[in-house]
């Protein structure tokens, strides 16, 4: 592969707009082990959140699917590799892409957790706002009628 044959591929890859119609692939190779991606990703997406057993699973699923990502775009960065292997190096990036978006945008995972969050700032507020009514703007002042 040429040079600029290489810089081609590597700014498609790069680009924003690479996974607009682009298709999770069925499967893939990730670090040995073929993964059903386009199943997966499926699968997790078609819930309205991630529940608590998957959510280790997801996490590393994107960690691994990251990190085949960077070794792929190496690959085609530093290995001594004909036109036809980079172009699909190139499609799998761009697929590999396209689910980790997928998985990104899934929604907050642990709604518990985040109104339990919610309620603790609702708390604070309402202490803070009390301290000023009441002229108490820090613990320390001197509480007064005593």
């Amino acid at each position: 592969m040429q040079e600029y044959e290489r810089k081609q591929l590597l700014e498609r890859v790069e680009r924003e707009s690479a996974t607009v119609g682009v298709d999770i692939p069925e499967t893939i190779d990730v670090q040995g082990e073929k993964i059903d991606l386009q199943t997966f990703v499926f699968e997790i997406k078609r819930r309205e959140t991630v529940p608590p057993g998957e959510r280790d699973r997801v996490e590393q699923a994107k960690k691994n699917l990251r990190r085949e990502r960077l070794e792929r775009i190496e690959r085609i960065e530093e290995g001594d590799i004909p036109r036809e292997r980079g172009e699909e190096l190139a499609r799998s990036i761009i697929g590999i892409d396209r689910a980790l978006n997928a998985l990104e945008s899934l929604g907050s995972t642990d709604l518990e957790r985040e109104q339990q969050a919610k309620q603790a700032a609702d708390r604070k507020r309402w202490l803070s706002f009390l301290k000023k009514a009441l002229g108490r703007e820090d613990d320390q002042s001197p509480r007064r009628g005593r």
